[in-house]
C-alpha cells in the first residue's frame, strides 16, 4: 500500500529521513488502544449512517481479527509502516479490501493518536495506583508489627528525638497516599477524548462525539478540537505526579541504605534482595534500593524533556508530539518496576535489628527535649529551661557521659527542681509515649493511625 499523502508528492522519500520519520518502532505499544479507538469509530459510522450497517459490521470484525491474531502472536507490527494507525489500516484493508478505506472517514491521525495515548495512560495510571496501594500494605505490616520498636529520628541528619518505627514508616504510607490521590487527578484529566476533533478544526461529517467517547469509558469530550489535538498536559502532568513518586521512592531508598550499613546496623538484608560484590567475599550490597535511587532521574529527566517539547510549539498539532511517547512509556516501565522492587524489598529483603535500635536511643542526647520539657512542668520558663539542659548537655560532654550516667544530685546543682521522677520521664519507651499531640508518635496517636490506615487498606 502507498503513503497515505503519496499523490500529493512526485518523489519517495529518502530512505534515511523515512526512517528518522517513522514512529512505528515504539508507538506500536499503542496497538490494543488503537484497534479499540477505531472499532468504537467504525461503530459510530455505522450508528450514524455515514456508511452502511453491514459496511461498519465488516471494519469491526477485521479490527478484531487483527486484534485476536496480534494477541495469539500471528501479527507483528513494524517497518515499513509509518506508524501504528496506518500500519493497522493497511492490514484492514490487506484483509477485508475496499472497505477498510472507509475507517479513516471523519477523523484524523491527529485525534487518533491522541486517543490512543490516553486510553493507553488511563490504564496505566490505574496499575500504577494498584501497585502503590500494594506497597502501602507493605510498609503497613511492617509498620503493625513495629509499634514499640524505637528507632532514632533524625533533622538534619542529626539524632533529634526517639520515635515509634510504625511511626515513621506511616510518613511514607502518607506520601503514597498522596502520590494516589495526585494520580486520580491526573486520570480525571485525562479521560477526556479528543476523538472527532479530526485534524485542527472539526469535521463537516456528521459523526457522533459522545458516543465514541462513550464507547471508550471517557467521562466527557474536549470542547474545542483545536485543545484537543494540541494538548500534552495530561503527559506532564503523569509525569510530574511520577517524578513525585519517585522522590519518595528514592527517600526511602535512600534510608534503607544507611540502615543497612556497619555504621547504622539499624537493619540488614536478606539473600533475596541483596548481591555480593565480585572481588570482596564479605560484601552485601543494597543493589534495589541503589537501583530505585538511580533510576529516579530517568523520570526526573522525561519531565524535563516533555515540558521543553511543549514550550514552543504553535497550535495545534506539530510533529514534535512524536516525541511525547517515549518519555511516557519509559516513565511507565520505570515506575512500574521499582514500585514492585520495593515492595518485594519490603516484604521479604529487610529485617530490622530491634537490638541495636533500642540501643541506639538508650545512647544518645535525643531526650534532651524532655528534660526541658520537665522543667516546664514544673514552671520552669521554656527558654530558661532551655538553656539549663543545653549546659547539663555541655558537662555531660566534657565527662563523656549521657543523662543517664547523672544521678539525682547532679541534676540539682543545675536547678532545684530535678527530682527522683526524671529518671523516669528520661526513659526513651516514655518520651515517645509522652507525645501524644494529635498526629504526634505516642503510642495512643500511633495506634489510632494505624487501625485508620488497616480500614482503609481493607487489611
Amino acid at each position: 500500500m502507498s503513503k497515505v499523502w503519496s499523490n500529493r508528492f512526485d518523489n519517495s522519500l529518502n530512505p534515511f529521513i523515512e526512517e528518522f520519520n517513522a514512529s512505528i518502532s515504539f508507538d506500536k505499544a499503542l496497538i490494543l488502544e488503537d484497534i479499540d479507538c477505531s472499532i468504537a469509530h467504525a461503530k459510530m459510522l455505522g450508528k450514524t449512517k455515514i456508511i452502511s450497517s453491514i459496511e461498519s459490521c465488516k471494519l469491526i470484525e477485521g479490527l478484531q481479527t487483527i486484534k485476536d491474531k496480534y494477541l495469539e502472536g500471528k501479527f507483528s507490527p513494524g517497518a515499513p509502516s509509518e506508524d501504528i494507525h496506518y500500519c493497522i489500516e493497511e492490514k484492514l484493508i490487506d484483509l477485508i479490501g475496499e472497505t477498510g478505506k472507509k475507517l479513516h472517514t471523519g477523523r484524523s491521525r491527529n485525534d487518533q493518536v491522541g486517543t490512543d495515548i490516553r486510553l493507553w495512560l488511563r490504564k496505566n495510571i490505574d496499575n500504577i495506583d494498584i501497585s502503590l496501594f500494594e506497597l502501602q500494605k507493605s510498609l503497613f505490616l511492617v509498620a503493625e508489627s513495629n509499634l514499640y520498636t524505637l528507632i532514632p529520628g533524625y533533622t538534619h541528619m542529626q539524632r533529634a528525638q526517639p520515635v515509634s518505627l510504625a511511626h515513621h514508616l506511616l510518613a511514607y504510607i502518607e506520601m503514597f497516599q498522596r502520590d494516589r490521590e495526585r494520580l486520580k487527578e491526573v486520570r480525571a484529566r485525562v479521560n477526556i477524548s479528543p476523538l472527532g476533533s479530526a485534524a485542527l478544526a472539526g469535521t463537516k461529517i456528521k459523526i457522533d462525539r459522545f458516543f465514541t467517547a462513550k464507547e471508550l469509558g471517557f467521562e466527557k469530550i474536549y470542547k474545542n478540537s483545536i485543545d484537543a489535538v494540541s494538548d500534552r498536559d495530561f503527559c506532564i502532568e503523569f509525569v510530574s505526579s511520577s517524578a513525585l513518586i519517585m522522590s519518595h521512592l528514592s527517600r526511602i531508598a535512600e534510608e534503607i541504605i544507611l540502615w543497612v550499613t556497619d555504621e547504622f546496623s539499624f537493619a540488614k538484608l536478606t539473600d533475596r534482595c541483596a548481591t555480593g560484590s565480585s572481588l570482596m567475599p564479605q560484601k552485601k550490597n543494597p543493589d534495589v534500593p541503589e537501583l530505585i535511587r538511580g533510576k529516579t532521574g530517568r523520570v526526573y529527566g522525561h519531565l524535563q524533556a516533555l515540558l521543553t517539547i511543549i514550550k514552543g510549539v504553535p497550535l495545534s498539532y506539530n510533529k514534535d508530539f512524536q516525541e511525547d511517547k517515549e518519555p511516557i512509556f519509559d516513565t511507565v516501565r520505570t515506575i512500574s518496576s521499582c514500585l514492585n522492587a520495593m515492595t518485594i524489598l519490603i516484604n521479604e529483603g529487610i529485617e530490622f535489628n530491634v537490638d541495636k535500635l533500642m540501643e541506639a536511643v538508650h545512647n544518645d542526647f535525643s531526650n534532651a527535649t524532655d528534660l526541658a520539657d520537665y522543667l516546664v512542668s514544673k514552671k520552669v520558663p521554656f527558654r530558661e529551661a532551655y538553656q539549663i539542659v543545653g549546659e547539663i548537655v555541655k558537662y555531660c560532654l566534657t565527662k563523656n557521659i549521657l543523662f543517664k550516667d547523672l544521678n539525682l544530685q547532679d541534676f540539682q546543682t543545675f536547678h532545684p527542681e530535678f527530682k527522683e521522677d526524671i529518671f523516669e520521664n528520661l526513659n526513651p519507651v516514655n518520651v515517645v509515649n509522652s507525645r501524644n499531640s494529635l498526629g504526634g508518635t505516642g503510642f495512643d496517636q500511633v495506634k489510632i493511625e494505624l487501625n485508620n490506615w488497616k480500614k482503609k487498606l481493607l487489611i
